[in-house]
C-alpha cells in the first residue's frame, strides 16, 4: 500500500511525516532525533552532505557550511560555499532530495504524494521560487500549503473540532513568525482574512539575544576575538550552540549556567528565566500585535475563537503562552512536540487529497498549489465544498453544483429572492461571495444572477463571478453643460442697449456741431439741439463709464 509524505523545510530544522489509510507518524531523519538540522556542507571532494553530518563539520569548516539559508530565498546575492556559489533555492532542493531519499530507503518505496509547507506571509515571488525546490530535488508530483493551515489541519484531525469552528494559529518557528485565523470545514480548513507575520523573527533571534548577553556580561570578550582564526571560530561556534541549549533549558527550568570556553579563558554565565524573558519580551510583543491584526483582517473577535493553537519550537517559551493568553483570553493549546505539528498536518492533507498531487485547477490568485476543494480566502469567499450553503443575503441564485438560497424559500425575508424580471436597471446587490460587502455592479433587468462555475474549478466548488453590467445595453447620453446663463444674457443685452444709445448721442452731437458751424456761432438758448448738446456734454463721463 502506498503512503504520503509531508515535509516541513524549516529555517533551522527539517521535519517529515508519513501517512496512509491506517496512521500518521513522524519519520526519524536524524541519528539521534526525529528532526534534522537545516544545514548543507560541501566537502573537499565536492560532494554535498546535509543534516547532522553537515552540522558536525560546521565547527571545523565554517566556510563550507551554510545554515539558515531559507531566509535568503529571493536574495539575488549568492551563498558562497568553498569555491562555488549557490542560491537558497538550490540548497533547499538538496535538503529535500536527501529527506525523500532517506524516507524511500526506510519505507522501501517512494511516496505517492509529497506535500511541502511554507510560511503564510510569503508573497507570490517567494512562493514561485519555492515551487522550484521539488524540481531541483528530482520530484515531479508535489503540492504546497502554508504552515499554519497544515498545523490547523493536524489539530482538527486529531481533536474534536466541529465544522465551522474558528482557531487562531500562532506559529513561532526557528526563523519566521506567522499568525493566521482558520475555519474548520468538513474536508479541511480555510484561511480567513490575510495572514500576518514577522519575516525575520524566530528562535535564532532569541539565540542571538543570549549570545549578546554573554558578550556583554564578559565585557565584550566575544567581540574582541578574531573570528578568522580557526581555533577562535570553533570556540565561538560552541558558544552559540550552548546558547541554544540554554534557551531550551529555560523553557523547563528557572535558571541555567552557560559555560564559555575561549582560547586561553574559561568562565560561566548564569542566566535566569526572568532575565531571558526581559531580553526577548519586545520581540514577542511584536508577534502579539501581528496576531491581533490577523484577527481584525479576518473580522473575528477573540470571543469567536475556539482556541489559539501554538505551533513551532519557539512557542514552548513560557512567556509566549502567558502573553497570548493575556491578550486574547481564549484557551491556549500547545502540542507535546509543537515543531512536529506542521509536518504531521502536511501528511494529513496529502492523504486527504486522494488524487494526483499538483496545483488544483483554477486556484485562487496568489495561492498556487492549494489542495482541491479546500477554499482559502476571506469569509464567504467562493469555493465552499459541495453541499455547503454559501449564498449570501440578496444574492441572485446559486451557481450549479452549490446549494444557494433558492428564490422564494420559505422564511426568506423580502428581497432575499433573486432579481425578478423587470427589476429597475442599476439595482445594487452585495458583491459575489462577500456577505455584507461593498456593492457589486448594476444588475440589468431579468438577469439570472450568479454565473456558472468557472472552468477548471475543483469538484464541488462553484465560484460565481461578481455581477457585471450588461455591456450591450446603450449607455445613457450625458447632456452637455449649459454654457449660456441668465447673467451672461443680461450683460449682453445691456451692452447692446448702451451701444445704441451711444450711437444716437453721437449722431445728435454731430448735428449740433454742424448747425453751430453753419450758423456761425453757438446754438440759440433753448434750442433743442443746444439742450441736447449740453446734456451730452454733462452726461458724457457717466456714459463712458457705463459703456465700460
Amino acid at each position: 500500500m502506498g503512503f504520503n509524505l509531508g515535509v516541513d523545510l524549516g529555517t533551522t530544522f527539517v521535519a517529515a511525516a508519513i501517512s496512509d489509510q491506517s496512521q500518521i507518524e513522524m519519520v526519524t531523519l536524524g541519528d539521534r532525533s526525529v528532526v534534522t538540522p537545516s544545514v548543507v556542507c560541501v566537502r573537499e571532494d565536492g560532494t554535498v552532505v546535509t543534516g547532522e553530518a553537515a552540522s558536525r563539520r560546521a565547527a571545523s569548516n565554517p566556510g563550507r557550511v551554510a545554515r539558515e539559508f531559507k531566509r535568503r530565498l529571493g536574495d539575488p546575492t549568492p551563498i558562497r560555499l568553498a569555491d562555488s556559489n549557490y542560491t537558497a533555492t538550490e540548497l533547499l532542493g538538496m535538503l529535500l532530495r536527501d529527506v525523500v531519499a532517506k524516507v524511500t530507503e526506510a519505507e522501501g518505496a517512494a511516496p505517492e504524494r509529497v506535500m511541502l509547507t511554507h510560511p503564510a506571509n510569503w508573497g507570490a515571488f517567494r512562493r514561485g521560487l519555492f515551487e522550484e525546490v521539488p524540481r531541483l530535488a528530482g520530484l515531479t508530483e508535489t503540492s504546497t500549503i502554508t504552515e499554519p493551515e497544515a498545523a490547523a489541519a493536524y489539530y482538527a484531525a486529531s481533536r474534536q473540532l466541529g465544522s465551522g469552528d474558528l482557531v487562531a494559529v500562532y506559529d513561532l518557528g526557528g526563523g519566521t513568525f506567522d499568525a493566521t485565523v482558520v475555519r474548520k470545514l468538513p474536508d479541511g480548513v480555510e484561511t480567513l482574512g490575510t495572514p500576518e507575520g514577522v519575516e525575520r523573527l524566530g528562535g535564532i533571534d532569541f539565540d542571538q539575544a543570549l549570545y549578546d548577553f554573554v558578550n556583554f556580561s564578559s565585557d565584550s570578550a566575544l567581540s574582541e576575538l578574531d573570528a578568522r582564526d580557526p581555533q577562535t571560530a570553533v570556540a565561538l561556534a560552541r558558544v552559540r550552540q550552548d546558547c541554544v541549549l540554554a534557551k531550551e533549558a529555560l523553557s523547563a527550568d528557572t535558571e541555567t549556567l552557560l559555560p564559555v570556553f575561549l582560547p586561553g579563558r574559561h568562565f560561566d554565565v548564569r542566566i535566569t528565566r526572568e532575565k531571558f524573558e526581559s531580553l526577548v519580551r519586545a520581540q514577542i510583543e511584536s508577534t502579539i500585535g501581528s496576531l491581533s491584526r490577523a484577527l481584525r483582517s479576518a473580522q473575528v473577535s477573540p470571543a469567536d475563537l475556539s482556541a489559539v493553537l501554538l505551533v513551532g519550537g519557539s512557542s514552548r517559551i513560557p512567556l509566549v503562552s502567558e502573553m497570548v493568553s493575556e491578550e486574547i483570553g481564549r484557551p491556549i493549546l500547545v502540542d507535546t512536540h509543537p515543531k512536529y505539528a506542521v509536518a504531521l498536518g502536511a501528511a494529513t492533507l496529502a492523504m486527504m487529497l486522494g488524487a494526483p498531487p499538483g496545483p488544483p485547477p483554477g486556484p485562487p490568485p496568489g495561492r498556487p498549489g492549494a489542495p482541491p476543494g479546500r477554499p482559502v480566502g476571506p469569509p464567504g469567499r467562493q469555493g465552499a465544498p459541495q453541499g455547503r450553503a454559501a449564498a449570501p443575503p440578496g444574492r441572485q441564485g446559486a451557481a450549479p453544483g452549490r446549494q444557494g438560497a433558492p428564490a422564494g424559500r420559505p422564511g426568506a425575508p423580502p428581497g432575499r429572492q433573486g432579481a425578478p424580471p423587470g427589476s429597475p436597471p442599476g439595482r445594487q446587490g452585495p458583491a459575489s461571495g462577500r456577505p455584507g460587502g461593498r456593492p457589486g455592479g448594476p444588475v440589468p433587468p431579468g438577469r439570472p444572477g450568479a454565473s456558472a462555475p468557472r472552468r477548471g474549478a475543483p469538484t464541488g466548488v462553484g465560484p460565481a463571478a461578481p455581477p457585471v453590467a450588461n455591456r450591450s445595453e446603450p449607455v445613457p447620453a450625458v447632456a452637455a453643460p449649459q454654457t449660456s446663463t441668465l447673467g451672461t444674457k443680461l450683460a449682453l443685452g445691456i451692452a447692446l442697449v448702451a451701444l445704441a444709445v451711444a450711437i444716437v448721442l453721437v449722431a445728435v452731437y454731430l448735428v449740433h456741431q454742424f448747425r453751430t458751424t453753419a450758423l456761425g456761432g453757438t446754438s440759440q438758448p433753448g434750442h433743442p439741439v443746444g439742450v441736447v448738446a449740453a446734456s451730452l456734454a454733462a452726461a458724457r463721463p457717466g456714459l463712458v463709464a457705463f459703456g465700460d
